[in-house]
């Protein structure tokens, strides 16, 4: 390869390296939060997280600000869940009923905000960039 092939492998390499996304804090401050699963309940939806805290520390309050869409693509709810404390090492699971609300009808959540994360009053967005969502639901992503 000549000169001008390294120099153009280096300069992709480079620009690869720049937009990757940088972890804001190590794996063990994570906080990972799952959309489980769904569950048709009467005339709604029972929504289940599992929220795993790999942090040494709790986190206490630890409320989110959720948008539910629907398949279309547009809002259907907004919802302040409390769903702290989570203690320090730990996984657990919050259940939430959305009443009113088909499963079949729902296309994804986003976790909008975070209305508090620990005691600090900008704990919000510090606790932001530890956050990891997945979702186990086919077809409904669950995103920030």
């Amino acid at each position: 390869m000549g000169m001008r092939g390294i120099t153009g492998t280096l300069s992709l390499l480079t620009a690869l390296l720049l937009h990757a996304p940088a972890q804001a804090q190590s794996p063990a401050d994570a906080v990972g939060l799952e959309l489980n699963r769904l569950q048709p309940q009467g005339e709604g939806c029972r929504v289940w997280l599992v929220l795993r805290n790999a942090a040494s520390a709790a986190l206490d309050p630890l409320r989110l600000d959720l948008l539910v869409f629907g398949k279309d693509g547009v809002i259907s709810r907004r919802l302040a869940l409390d769903v702290g404390p989570l203690p320090a090492e730990k996984t657990t699971a919050r259940v939430f009923d959305l009443s009113g609300q088909d499963c079949g009808g729902i296309g994804s959540l986003l976790l909008n905000d975070l209305l508090a994360c620990g005691p600090a009053p900008n704990g919000g967005s510090a606790c932001l960039p530890r956050l990891a969502l997945s979702s186990r639901v086919e077809g409904v992503p669950f995103e920030k």
